[in-house]
């Protein structure tokens, strides 16, 4: 991990940039004491900093919702979008085609994302747009009084609301039949693991989809509820400890017994380790992260870590061979065709 480094005569801390940790805070959170997505907004700038990643690289993108108010809470020095419910992919893949040395970060709910929004959702998957996207899962709608999201278990009944009669959508199961190249859940009650897998998703070429249960703690965090936080803690089973080694260091594994540790080499060069737990689990096998998440389900097991990752596939701006250059700041003599060019289109014409 790169080391923050302190500033000479003060007792505050630099990384590699010269940035402290508040220079990729946000503004005061107006979410409820105790919200999950605050928890989320704090690994996100213990992750970016940690990283040294400029704030001024990282473009924000949201829906509605509560969770869609989160970017607001982290990088202050960064530019964002807060789009219409459910439209949060179609600003994204607009942005990120237009200037692709950007890093795009996404945030949405399980209402912005697995109601309104789910037919977006698919469509960013399947183009593989280089971004992460985050859902914030609580299982209910926080903005409008706690009705039951299509991410509510069955069974689940809430104060003024009743009994949940639906099977819920499972966003991991749905990002792989989607074919994302990224796929983890985590708990927002995890911080080391959730600040682990935003380091390899904020890493990741390719679209990286992270299902965090965000327990809300207005609305739905009865003891047996699924995205509780005492739910949460009892039942969460991780498929490893997931630890993410920047490229730029030496990697070393000495402290592991062979055997017991598989490295997944990104496209940089950078590394994920995954320390075994209870599972011998290969997270690049698609048909293997579908047998465990639906063994998860079946058991009501909360399956956290790294669920699959596919670093060969080419991204959205990969295909289209795009400049490095941002379009809107091409000139009209780069934008212009050379005369052969039209020359030849020409001649396509007759």
């Amino acid at each position: 991990m790169s080391q923050p480094l302190p500033v000479s005569g003060a007792n505050v801390q630099v990384n590699l940039v010269g940035l402290t940790k508040n220079d990729y805070r946000g503004l005061p959170s107006t979410l409820c004491q105790g919200c999950g997505h605050n928890s989320i907004a704090s690994q996100i700038i213990a992750a970016l900093y940690e990283m040294s990643i400029l704030p001024e690289t990282v473009v924000k993108f949201s829906g509605i919702g509560c969770s869609s108010k989160s970017p607001t809470y982290f990088l202050n020095r960064s530019f964002g979008f807060n789009g219409l419910h459910g439209r949060m992919p179609s600003v994204a893949t607009g942005a990120l085609f237009a200037d692709t040395t950007l890093r795009g970060l996404g945030v949405s709910g399980d209402g912005d994302t697995a109601s309104i929004g789910m037919g977006q959702f698919k469509h960013v998957m399947r183009r593989n747009v280089n971004m992460v996207y985050i859902v914030e899962n609580n299982g209910v709608y926080g903005l409008t009084k706690g009705q039951f999201s299509a991410t509510a278990e069955v069974g689940l009944t809430l104060k003024k609301q009743g009994t949940n009669p639906y099977m819920p959508v499972d966003i991991c199961m749905e990002a792989l039949a989607s074919n994302a190249t990224f796929v983890a859940r985590s708990f927002a009650g995890d911080p080391k693991q959730l600040k682990e897998l935003l380091k390899a998703a904020i890493n990741h070429r390719g679209i990286a989809v992270l299902d965090i249960i965000s327990p809300c703690v207005t609305f739905n965090n009865q003891e047996n509820a699924y995205h509780s936080y005492t739910w949460g803690k009892d039942h969460e089973a991780p498929l490893h400890d997931i630890t993410f080694i920047p490229a730029r260091e030496e990697i070393t594994v000495e402290d592991f017994e062979e055997g017991t540790v598989r490295e997944v080499t990104m496209h940089d060069g950078s590394i994920v380790l995954l320390k075994k737990l209870e599972h011998d689990y290969n997270p690049t096998d698609r048909w293997q992260a579908m047998r465990v998440l639906e063994e998860a389900q079946r058991n009501n097991w909360l399956l956290t870590g790294l669920i699959y990752i596919e670093t060969g596939r080419p991204t959205l701006t990969d295909l289209y061979n795009l400049v490095d250059k941002p379009l809107n700041r091409l000139t009209e003599a780069e934008l212009r065709p050379a005369p052969e060019t039209i020359d030849r289109v020409n001649a396509m014409m007759f």
